[in-house]
This record gives C-alpha cells, structure tokens and sequence, in this order.
C-alpha cells in the first residue's frame, strides 16, 4: 500500500498511522523483490529506533507491505509465518540457504550475504 493510498484510508476515518512506524513501511516499500533488509538496517536507514521498534511496527502494521523483505539479521524466516514467506521468497527469487537434515522442519534460511539489500540507489534522506 503506498503512502497515498496509506493517506487516503485516514482521510476515510481509519487511525493515523504514527509518523515512525509511516517511516518504516516506506522503506519496506522500497525493498526491491528478491532483496532483504534486517530489522537493524531499517532502523539505521531511518536513523533513528532499533531493530525491536521495527520488528513492533512490522509485527502491527506490516500486513499492508512487503513484509517478508524485513527480516532477522541471522535469516531465520519468522516464526508462523515461515510457510508464507517461503512461497514469497520462491516466487521473487530471494537467495535462500538450504536448511540442514538436523534443523527443526527443514525450513531454507535466507542467504544474507547475497539477498541483502543496502538501500542503494534511494535517497534516503529527509
């Protein structure tokens, strides 16, 4: 959802989003397909918050972005909604590791190393 559309639903009576959590989803928005960023990166994009006030905005607003390209900094696809991001993943041909025979329900993990997106070619500045 862009941040007109984002807009126009609270011109239409819905709640205001709050100006950071407004901040966060727009550089969810901004994540190519295929790439990632962590909690932490969102964070130090906007300067300003951590990776646990992203992970609250992601976890209360999240729904209406590209949620599974906000991340864990280890790739660990998130808790109940491993299946979801996976299909997500596939689909934009986000680099994943193979999970190991020993790892509980053989779910990928994300090659951090190759999927992760630093934000370049976007000014981020305010």
């Amino acid at each position: 959802m862009s941040r007109e559309s984002r807009e126009r639903e609270a011109d239409d009576g819905a709640d205001e989003l709050p100006e950071y959590a407004e901040r966060v989803l727009e550089v969810a928005e901004l994540i190519p397909s295929g790439r990632v960023m962590t909690y932490g990166d969102v964070a130090e994009w906007l300067e300003q918050g951590g990776p646990r006030q992203v992970g609250r905005v992601m976890a209360l607003y999240g729904g209406a972005v590209p949620w599974w390209r906000v991340v864990r900094a280890d790739g660990v696809l998130l808790p109940g909604n491993e299946l979801s991001a996976l299909e997500h993943y596939r689909e934009e041909g986000t680099p994943l590791r193979q999970a190991a025979c020993s790892s509980e329900g053989h779910v990928p993990r994300i090659d951090m190393a190759r999927a992760r997106w630093d934000g370049s070619g976007h000014d981020h500045t305010r």
